[in-house]
Parts: C-alpha cells; sequence; structure tokens
C-alpha cells in the first residue's frame, strides 16, 4: 500500500474572489485562470476520446454535439448562470460549447454512449471514477451541528485545475466553491449556509439536458432549503447523479436520474454514498454494474459511522483512510485505477464553517475558506 512522503510539501488550493453581475463574475474567472482553461477543455476532450475509444462507440463530434443542444437548454433554464459561463469563455478565449461539454463531461459523455438507443447493448466494465460523501446529523457529531463533507474523484491529471472560486454577486448569496478551472460550481457553501455536493452514478436514458454542475450552481443561488431542493427534483437533468443538500437545520440527498428522483432525509441517521444506485428502482437502470472501488468505499463509511461520533477532524481521518488500498475512500494517481481524488470539503453549515484542500485529505494543504457577509446577501 502506497504511502506519502512526510517531506513531500503539502498541495496549496489557489483561490479568486469575483463581484458583481453575473458577466462580471464571469470575466473574473475567465482572465485570473486563461492559461489553465484551455488546457483543462484539451485534457478532459482527450479523456473522453480515450473513453469512447475504449468502449467502442461514440466520438468527440457526437460529444460536442450533445453539448451545443444542452447549452442551448441551459441557456433557457439559468439565464444569470448562462451569462456567467459566455463571460468565462470570453475572458478566457475558448469556445463555450467546449467549455460547457468539458466542465459537464461525464453527463455529456453519458448521453452519448448510454442513452436509449444503445440500451441492452455493452455498458463496459465497472468503472472505478467516482467520489465519497458523508452527512453526518448534528445527534451524532461531537458539538451538535450538522457535518457534512465528501471527496471529488475524477481524472488524476484534473488535480492541476482544481481551484476555489469565491463569488459575491450582485443580486444572489455569496458563495464558496472548489471546481475547475472555467466550471461552475461543484462542491461548497453559500452565506445562507446551503451546502451541496454530487456523486457520480450512471444509468441508461442519458439525454439532452441540463448538466449537473449548472444544478449545483443554481442550488448555491438559493437562499433556503426548499427552494434548492426544487431545483435538483425539477431540473431537465440529463444524465444520472446523486445530490446532497444541507442546512443547520436539514439534511437531505437525492438519487437521481435524467426522469426520477428519488428523496432521503436524514432523519437523525447518516446518509453517505459512493457511486451506485441504492434505490431498486435505479438499480435496473444501472449502466454498468458497481465497481469494488465504490462498494468497499461505501461499507468503509458505514463501518466508520458506527463507531463514534464525528467532529471536522475525524471526517478528515476518513478522508484520508487507505485501509482498503486501491479500493480506498483516498485515491492516490500512483494506485494506476484511472480515478484519484481531486479535492476534499467538509462543512459545518451553522457556522458557516468550510474547509476544503486540494488533492488527497493527507497531500492537500488544509484551509478554511471564510465568507464576508455571514449570513446574509450583500445587498
Amino acid at each position: 500500500m502506497s504511502q506519502p512522503t512526510s517531506h513531500v510539501a503539502k498541495l496549496p488550493l489557489s483561490t479568486v474572489t469575483v463581484r458583481g453581475t453575473p458577466a462580471q463574475l464571469g470575466h473574473g474567472q475567465g482572465e485570473a485562470f486563461r492559461s489553465l482553461i484551455g488546457a483543462f477543455i484539451d485534457m478532459r476532450l482527450n479523456a473522453v476520446d480515450l473513453h469512447f475509444q475504449e468502449l467502442g462507440r461514440g466520438s468527440i463530434a457526437e460529444l460536442l454535439d450533445v453539448g451545443r443542444q444542452s447549452m442551448a437548454r441551459f441557456a433557457d433554464w439559468d439565464p444569470p448562470a448562462y451569462a456567467e459561463h459566455l463571460a468565462v469563455a470570453r475572458a478566457a478565449g475558448v469556445d463555450a460549447v467546449r467549455l460547457f461539454t468539458a466542465g459537464n463531461m461525464t453527463d455529456m459523455r453519458d448521453v452519448v454512449s448510454l442513452n436509449d438507443k444503445h440500451r441492452g447493448g455493452d455498458a463496459g466494465p465497472p468503472d472505478n471514477e467516482g467520489c465519497s460523501m458523508v452527512l453526518v446529523p448534528g445527534n451524532r457529531t461531537v458539538d451538535g451541528e450538522h457535518l457534512v463533507g465528501q471527496t471529488w474523484d475524477l481524472n488524476p491529471q484534473d488535480i492541476d485545475y482544481v481551484v476555489g472560486i469565491h463569488r459575491v454577486p450582485d443580486d444572489r448569496p455569496e458563495t464558496w466553491s472548489v471546481t475547475v478551472t472555467g466550471c461552475p460550481s461543484l462542491v461548497g457553501m453559500n452565506a445562507a449556509g446551503l451546502c451541496t455536493g454530487t456523486t457520480n452514478i450512471k444509468t441508461w436514458g442519458a439525454r439532452v439536458g441540463v448538466g449537473y454542475m449548472n444544478i449545483l450552481h443554481k442550488v448555491m443561488a438559493q437562499t433556503s432549503f426548499d427552494a434548492a431542493a426544487q431545483v435538483i427534483e425539477r431540473a431537465p437533468r440529463s444524465g444520472a447523479h446523486t445530490y446532497w443538500l444541507a442546512d443547520p437545520e436539514r439534511i437531505t440527498d437525492w438519487e437521481t436520474t435524467p426522469g426520477s428522483a428519488v428523496r432521503r432525509d436524514a432523519a437523525g441517521q447518516p446518509l453517505w454514498r459512493t457511486n451506485h444506485c441504492l434505490n431498486p428502482s435505479h438499480q435496473v437502470l444501472e449502466g454498468e454494474a458497481a465497481s469494488s472501488s465504490s462498494l468497499a468505499r461505501y461499507r468503509r463509511i458505514e463501518d466508520w459511522l458506527s463507531k463514534r461520533n464525528q467532529n471536522v477532524d475525524r471526517l478528515r481521518a476518513l478522508f484520508a483512510d487507505r485501509t482498503d488500498g486501491v479500493d480506498s475512500i483516498n485515491r492516490y494517481a500512483e494506485d494506476d485505477e484511472g480515478t484519484a481524488t481531486d479535492s476534499v470539503l467538509i462543512m459545518v453549515p451553522a457556522r458557516l464553517e468550510l474547509w476544503a484542500c486540494r488533492g488527497n485529505a493527507d497531500r492537500g494543504e488544509w484551509q478554511r475558506l471564510h465568507f464576508e457577509y455571514a449570513g446574509e446577501s450583500p445587498r
């Protein structure tokens, strides 16, 4: 089992603060990360091309066509976020469709390869990509406050593009998100105490629609739990994902396909997920079998949560766990599994406490990300 060496410097997380209208928010991001955004797009599209070659169907031309159609749906569904996206692309000097497609890569890829036309065909071997999320209600934490967090795992190369974006919009809540350069919110919190994130699942029936990153971005723009829940439940989703939502009072997650959203409320018990479906109605639609990694990580979280109440340090230790080798929650690039942990976040909604690191929980430099307008919008 590989272990990090003690003398290696911890990976820092670059951050940027952007302010103003949607166009100003986007322009600030595009300017700040101009040198990285084009390289990020190329890296993501090359990774999808390799996936299509291994699967034996799909092409980049098909992918970009799906991206173009889906971006048009996004433009109608969330005009302010669309304006921000266009501004990012203009400032970075990249094509807006390519950026949209690269950011929502897993969904756009699934629309090409897991649509109804191909249902019943070869879905390919179990894929080891994915994340691990943990939502702990206050009655199971040391200090009595809800505690939530997750790893975000995907291409090992993504680590070069992981950044923290601090948005201070004119007319929406201030937000912090750890995401990838040029992209919308991924995992994060807003100044109203709403926290959100996602893990990837795969089901047949993927279709042209709004990408998961755009859904998360719109969730972060809400000021109430109920409004954010409606975004998740009513979005014209393109692919299957799980989504989670927490505030100081409530914790919920959803297992979704393009046509279905099954809700679970914490009700005094922790919730956790990895990358396989738990709902029987979705299990029959899964595009591939659960991987050994997804199953091992799920069992490890269950065992960990059963033994003691949690706090930030204990959750950080869970996210650093290497007990199961290459199937561990903490996933190293040198495991050569095609997936690695690219970022980790832990949040306490009641205190607007947000901790984040780039890369693995034991290799990244943990930083607390602070809000300017605690519990209120800037206006």
